[in-house]
């Protein structure tokens, strides 16, 4: 495999978050992986797979001759496992010849990466300038006291995690947040309730 797109070379997000592109699945190489690994069976969002080491050799192995394999394997093993697995670190390593510190480095450099997966959904709420400016400061903060919980959290029946994200481009609707990907405008505290209540419903 070829060597590690550094965490300078690589393009990031405001605030350190992963840009689609770096993650996407290369044409010609990790775009079959889960098919051809035999792990293409789909899964109910927030429903990840149990650690397994022979899953994630053999998803590290579906990029292999993939230029710039890196990051696509840290996206591929997150979609399974709803996280980069403390253990697949090594694994990695080992198949791009790299160190473990190298590899720690870029998981540990991108905020989108998890250590521990996310709950059932996933709300981002966007704490850049133009969301703040309307309010979005204390949006966040109320939701973030009821639910109890920090930045990064998640509920304790794993329903919902709530990160920060950092400019969706939606600057014109703000506050913006995002519900498992799908964008939301114009929230206030009644709608942030409504999308929460929704999320958090059995």
């Amino acid at each position: 495999m070829t060597s590690l797109p550094t965490a300078a070379s690589a393009t990031a997000g405001p605030g350190g978050t992963a840009n689609a592109a770096p993650g996407a699945a290369p044409a010609g190489g990790g775009a079959g992986y889960a098919a051809s690994t035999g792990l293409a069976a789909a899964r109910v969002p927030g429903r990840h797979a149990p650690w397994g080491e022979a899953e994630a050799r053999a998803i590290i192995a579906g990029f292999d001759g993939v230029p710039g394999a890196l990051l696509p394997i840290l996206h591929a093993l997150q979609e399974h496992f709803g996280c980069v697995p403390e253990l697949a670190k090594p694994l990695i390593a080992h198949a791009l010849n790299l160190s473990r510190a190298e590899v720690h480095g870029v998981v540990t450099f991108y905020h989108d990466y998890r250590a521990e997966p996310a709950g059932r959904h996933v709300l981002k709420l966007c704490r850049a300038e133009a969301c703040q400016s309307v309010g979005g400061t204390a949006l966040h903060r109320d939701v973030l006291s009821k639910l109890g919980l920090d930045w990064g959290g998640t509920t304790p029946d794993g329903r919902l995690t709530v990160e920060a994200v950092y400019c969706l481009g939606l600057c014109a609707t703000a506050p913006a947040a995002l519900l498992d990907g799908a964008p939301i405008g114009r929230l206030d505290a009644a709608r942030l309730d409504g999308v929460i209540a929704g999320a958090m419903a059995p």
